[in-house]
């Protein structure tokens, strides 16, 4: 785990002493530590300021991995940001010296006439995407992991696959740090005034930052922190738990990838994903497992409410789906993790200026499927901070939409 406290410059040492910095980032998760590797690329003097450790275990960017696709199912208006997420995890896997995103394919299951499906298939026409489409009996011939229910139909796509969420967090810091930036972690926030000029951030412990910016990348703390609680009033954002479940495979020979892609299966009332057996902590002490889990369909929470232990009925909801579709997956529990969504009312992110403060930028709301395009959004948040526009239609994602 990458420890960053105390910076290597300590500017402030007085209570009434006031640090000034072209931005700050408040919240160094995935897309904090994104937003302050870009930045600091372009000579932006940039603080970044986190409540715990980077990575976090107790944020969103947490997990060991998550899917990346660009057959977006979920709007097609996606595809631009995401194809150019994949060239900045590249350039960021050249400046860290590892590798961060492992192509396994990605497999899209559900009846033909699924929205989610006929939403693959949009963006599929639409950015005309190398894909295969199979039949039911394809599926199984190709992937014999799976089970998929009759007449189900795959949409494959040979470049989705997943990225080592923990690791990339932490490459982007190192850059980060190596171009300049400055973070505390550890740090509590406990009151953000903005103004006409610039904002001014309070920590617990009597030290105060001003800047010419601020960007708020505080994950489902954006619409709790007390700090935020007058910013946070125009962003509708529900916090939904979620779990992680890694399970050891009955036959690990086919529980890899060709055999067994990333996926993303639709039924006809809810939808789970899963990736394939790898080793993906970095570490030989984690035991390689495939990582099975629901999407969307917690229950709402909070963030001081979260039930962080597993339940029976976490696992038992998952298993079910494993024994009837994914049956080699059917192996003992590995390991859990509880995490949180932080959903919009439509699911989109919210990504540009706050609508009532014009030195606010705001990037949250990325409602369980915006970590793939954290290397992306690090760059508009910068584009946004230093040009005030970004080349990426954002209007779908303004966070004046709601008011």
């Amino acid at each position: 785990m990458l420890s960053t406290d105390p910076p290597s410059r300590a500017r402030y040492d007085r209570r009434d002493h006031y640090d000034h910095y072209d931005v700050i980032v408040l919240g160094v998760g995935g897309m904090g530590a994104a937003a302050l590797r870009h930045l600091a690329a372009r000579g932006v003097s940039v603080l970044g300021l986190e409540q715990d450790v980077v990575p976090s275990v107790f944020g969103s960017s947490t997990g060991e991995t998550r899917i990346i696709r660009k057959a977006y199912f979920e709007d097609p208006r996606y595809v631009p940001l995401v194809q150019r997420a994949y060239v900045l995890w590249r350039e960021l896997e050249a400046e860290a010296g590892e590798t961060l995103l492992h192509l396994t394919g990605c497999l899209n299951l559900g009846p033909p006439d699924h929205p989610a499906i006929r939403g693959v298939m949009e963006s599929v026409a639409r950015h005309q995407l190398p894909h295969a489409r199979l039949d039911e009996a394809e599926i199984q011939a190709r992937f014999p992991a799976f089970r998929p229910r009759g007449g189900d139909v795959g949409v494959f796509e040979d470049d989705g696959g997943y990225l080592r969420v923990e690791a990339a967090t932490s490459a982007h810091l190192r850059r980060a740090l190596a171009l300049g930036a400055e973070v505390r972690t550890k740090a509590t926030v406990v009151a953000v005034e903005t103004n006409a000029v610039g904002v001014v951030v309070t920590l617990d412990d009597g030290a105060r930052f001003t800047a010419d910016r601020l960007v708020l990348t505080a994950g489902p703390w954006l619409g709790s922190h007390p700090a935020l609680r007058e910013l946070a009033s125009d962003l509708p954002l529900v916090v939904e738990r979620q779990v992680q479940l890694w399970f050891r495979p009955t036959e690990p020979s086919i529980a890899r990838a060709p055999s067994f892609p990333g996926f993303i299966h639709f039924l006809p009332d809810r939808a789970f994903y899963g990736l394939p057996m790898a080793m993906t902590a970095g570490s030989e002490q984690v035991e390689p497992a495939v990582k099975i889990c629901r999407h969307h369909g917690g229950e709402p929470t909070t963030v001081d409410g979260l039930d962080r232990s597993i339940r029976v009925e976490d696992e038992a909801v998952v298993r079910a789906y494993v024994r009837a579709h994914v049956p080699i997956a059917d192996g003992p529990l590995l390991r859990s993790r509880v995490c949180m969504y932080t959903n919009t009312p439509d699911e989109n992110f919210l990504l540009g200026v706050h609508p009532r403060a014009p030195r606010v930028i705001v990037a949250g709301g990325f409602s369980g499927h915006g970590y793939k395009f954290a290397s992306a959004i690090g760059e508009v948040i910068a584009d946004l901070a230093t040009r005030g526009q970004s080349e990426h239609d954002l209007s779908m994602f303004s966070p004046g939409r709601f008011c």
